[in-house]
This record gives C-alpha cells, sequence and structure tokens, in this order.
C-alpha cells in the first residue's frame, strides 16, 4: 500500500495519539502505531491497553488498503526534524517494511505484522450514551484533573467522577485534602448516571479537545468508556467501585465569608510560603477587620515572613491554617478577578469560589481542608 501525507500534518496527529504510549509497555507491539489505510482513510491507533486513542485523516493520494504496525518513537523523531513537505508512504505488507520518500532522500523502517497489536474493547449492548459540548467536556475536566489523588489503595479517588443527571453535569474530584466540584447547567443527560475517568485518559482528552469544534459522543457501560470526536476516537477503561459521597463533606453552614483579590491573595501566598516549613507548607491567615495577614515560619532555620492585605471580611476573627501549595493550586485554577473564602472555623474545611462566574451555567466550587496550627 502507498499514501501521500503532509509531514507537519501527520507529525501532529502521531503527537496527539503517542501520548497515551506507556514508556514500561509489558508487550512490545504497545511501541508501535497500528496504521490502517482503507481507501483515501488512514486510520493511526496507539495504545496502552488502559487506554486507546485513534486518529483518522483523509488523503488525497492514496492506493491499495492494509495495516502495519510501526515503530512510534524512530517514526516521531524522524518527522519532527522534516519541515513541511510531502511524504511518499511505500508499504509492503509481506516483507513489513516501510520506506519513507522525501523529497531529497529515503528512509526505511521494519514495522510489525498488525495482527498482534491487541484488539480493542467492544461496548455493552446496556450502555449509556451522551452528547456533551467539547467546551463543557474540557472546562470539567480541565478544573477538576489536577485535583486527582495518586492513592493506590482506594483507586476510585485517582480520577475524575462524572455525574449525569437530568438538569445538570457535574465533575468531581478529590484527594482527600482538596475537592473540587464543577457543574454545567448547559448539559444533561437522559438518565441520571455516573462513571469516574481515570486521570490518563482525562489528560490525553484536555489535550485533544481544545480543537474540537462539535459535540462529544460519551457510550459507556460498567467497564468502558468510548469519546468519539471529529477526528479522534479514545476508548478507555473506566476506574470500577463506588465514589465516595462527596456532598456530605461541603460544609454549608459558613458564617465567616472573605472577598480578596485572586492574583494578590496568590502572588503573596507565592512569597510568603517560600518562608514555611518544607515537611509541612503550612501558611497561616489571621483575618480581622477588613485585613488578613498571611504568615509562614521555619523553626529549624530561624526563617519567618508575613504579609498584610486588604480584603472584604464579614465574620468573627479567626486564625486558620493551609498547606500552601493546595491554596496556591486551588487559586491558580480559579479564573475570576476576586474569590470568595467561606468559613464555619479553623478545625473544618475551607470553601473557595469565584466572587463572579464567567458563565451563568457553570457552577464551581473548590474545598480544602485546613491544617492544625501550632500555638
Amino acid at each position: 500500500m502507498k499514501f501521500v501525507v503532509s509531514s507537519t500534518d501527520l507529525l501532529g496527529h502521531l503527537q496527539a495519539v503517542s501520548r497515551v504510549i506507556s514508556s514500561k509497555n509489558t508487550l512490545p507491539i504497545l511501541d508501535n502505531f497500528l496504521f490502517r489505510l482503507d481507501g483515501n482513510e488512514l486510520e493511526i491507533t496507539a495504545s496502552d491497553l488502559e487506554s486507546t486513542l485513534i486518529t483518522k485523516m483523509t488523503l488525497e493520494n492514496a492506493s491499495d488498503s492494509g495495516s502495519i504496525a510501526v515503530p512510534a518513537r524512530i517514526l516521531t523523531d524522524t518527522l519532527k526534524e522534516f519541515p513541511e513537505q510531502p511524504l511518499t508512504f511505500e508499504i509492503d505488507n509481506d516483507k513489513l517494511s516501510l520506506v519513507i520518500n522525501s523529497e531529497n532522500g529515503k528512509f526505511t523502517v521494519v514495522g510489525q505484522n498488525a495482527a498482534d497489536f491487541p484488539q480493542m474493547p467492544s461496548i455493552k449492548q446496556e450502555k449509556a450514551t451522551i452528547e456533551v459540548p467539547a467546551e463543557v467536556l474540557y472546562s470539567g475536566i480541565n478544573k477538576t484533573l489536577f485535583a486527582t489523588a495518586d492513592d493506590e489503595l482506594r483507586p476510585v479517588m485517582n480520577g475524575v467522577y462524572l455525574e449525569l443527571a437530568t438538569d445538570n453535569l457535574t465533575f468531581v474530584a478529590s484527594d482527600a485534602h482538596k475537592l473540587v466540584r464543577y457543574k454545567r447547567t448547559d448539559a444533561k443527560a437522559d438518565t441520571d448516571s455516573s462513571f469516574i475517568l481515570p486521570k490518563k485518559p482525562a489528560s490525553l482528552l484536555k489535550n485533544v479537545l481544545p480543537k474540537e469544534e462539535n459535540p462529544v459522543t460519551i457510550e459507556f457501560d460498567d467497564k468502558n468508556a468510548f469519546f468519539s470526536m471529529t477526528e479522534y476516537k479514545l476508548v478507555c477503561r473506566l476506574v470500577e467501585g463506588n465514589y465516595p459521597s462527596y456532598n456530605s463533606v461541603i460544609p454549608t453552614d459558613n458564617p465567616n465569608k472573605l472577598s480578596i483579590d485572586r492574583v494578590e491573595f496568590y502572588n503573596t501566598l507565592k512569597r510568603v510560603s517560600v518562608y514555611s516549613n518544607q515537611a509541612s507548607n503550612l501558611v497561616k491567615l489571621a483575618l480581622t477587620g477588613n485585613q488578613i495577614t498571611v504568615s509562614a515560619q521555619d523553626i529549624d532555620f530561624s526563617i519567618s515572613a508575613y504579609e498584610r492585605l486588604n480584603c472584604q471580611y464579614e465574620g468573627e476573627d479567626m486564625e486558620i491554617g493551609f498547606k500552601s501549595t493546595f491554596l496556591i493550586e486551588i487559586l491558580s485554577n480559579l479564573s475570576s478577578t476576586d474569590v470568595i473564602v467561606e468559613l464555619s472555623d479553623p478545625t473544618r474545611a475551607g470553601i473557595m469560589l469565584p466572587a463572579v462566574s464567567e458563565n451563568e451555567a457553570e457552577d464551581v466550587l473548590m474545598l480544602l481542608m485546613p491544617m492544625m496550627i501550632n500555638a
């Protein structure tokens, strides 16, 4: 089989799907791309068994049909060095050889038998299907992915929980220290259902969704999920198990409310946290009147720092401690100019909300557990 393709166009597709390939594959065949040519359509597949990403390209000049497994690293490393130009691929299925002809040269690669490439999982008849705008799916993953855990003992915490309801779509992620709940009312399902999307396929989607303009079709059963887009299709194994009841950990009675400029607060935390204990990363927030004092110290090295900021605060004077790295991460993932922090007391979780939401259909809530302050 033979086809002609643009070097940069092919590289773009290969780089997108190559993110699936694991550096420690158990099967050597998984270090390859699967090329399948059917008429003038080239389908490229990459997999790590848990996740499979497929992309399609329409070619203007192609002949014959067939398939071959091609070494991923050699191919992407070669294409990176080409300026934009047409490349002719000639594939001999009997000898499993791939010849790439460029304007000035010829590159020969040995492939592998396509039959050795793992089969894609199938989805059951009793599946759930939903169409979600690409922007909604991207925003949901983008806002929550950072809060997922790396917990071998509780694998359900290692993914993004998607809760589909008849009036909204909710994305949740938590590592037991921080929790993010992102709700959209402009996307809904016919029936209530849910699944846990693992971290790796979530980050693969985060990479390909910004270019997607059409709605994404999601089909899932109790084991696998299929995400169908215009040029890509992602198939992944879901995390099995029940997600914890996240609503029960969100405190509802928070009489103390703080409103502050997000960027000022973020920059202050970045400076002051340099002086925190390296083991705990503890920063202390002292709220009094319309002022907040952010402080940190490391007694072992006799260093300390504090900064005062103006804010709007309604509530009792209070001191509360947080892990600075988590607080900075939350503030960097909120996009409003001002942020509202709701607190009840120093031992209960603090809630961070955007003061003004950019989109009326979205509801963002971020929660952070406090740390003990040694008096």
